[in-house]
């Protein structure tokens, strides 16, 4: 959220050379293979890789390097889009009641944020049902880096299927704690958009 929010806002609102470029990467990112992802990563990370000296490799932090790359780009596009189709509405009314830079783009940001929150739930969707990348890049050691879905791999490679699905479960449960959140606050939202339309 930290990368792709801002991003996407800056995507969605300024014209520059160069864009359409960058948007059509960020398109492309938006579908990038998990195991690519979890290739380039191993590669920087391994002893002699480019960013081989941090030793990062089969690590937690390794995980969140590639579980990054790979949501980032989602959240990204999905903001800009969700941006554009605000931004044409509240920028000239918002310019003309006098509002500086900064309180145009929160404007903006404010009335695009189911549009935000769905491009959240996304990645997160992604992010947490993600095996390949993770496997690759952390190792699968249990106790420091095996996540719930390689887990649900091992036990059901184990023939331990009744485990592998419980662990389903509470992954499933978890997904639908963390999306209830955000409904709620889309409903709030859209909810305050009526009162103020009265």
């Amino acid at each position: 959220m930290l990368i792709g929010i801002p991003c996407g806002a800056f995507l969605g609102l300024y014209s520059f050379p160069g864009k359409r470029l960058i948007v059509i990467l960020v398109f492309t990112f938006m579908g990038l293979p998990p195991v690519l992802t979890g290739v380039i990563v191993y590669f920087l990370l391994s002893k002699y890789g480019l960013l081989g000296f941090l030793q990062l490799l089969f690590t937690p932090e390794a995980m969140v390097i590639a579980q990054s790359i790979l949501v980032a780009p989602i959240i990204t596009g999905l903001t800009m889009s969700a941006v554009q189709a605000r931004e044409r509405t509240y920028w000239e009314t918002a310019k003309s009641l006098g509002a500086s830079p900064f309180q145009l783009v929160w404007t903006i940001l404010r009335e695009a944020r189911s549009g935000i929150g769905s491009g959240i739930s996304t990645a997160y969707g992604r992010a947490i049902s993600e095996v390949g990348a993770v496997m690759l890049v952390g190792g699968n050691i249990e106790h420091e880096t095996r996540v719930m879905t390689t887990a649900i791999i091992l036990e059901t490679r184990k023939g331990n299927y009744d485990i592998a699905l419980q662990i389903g479960m509470v992954l499933l449960l978890i997904s639908f704690i963390f999306n209830s959140f955000l409904v709620a606050g889309a409903l709030r939202n859209l909810n305050d958009r009526r009162d103020r339309s009265r």
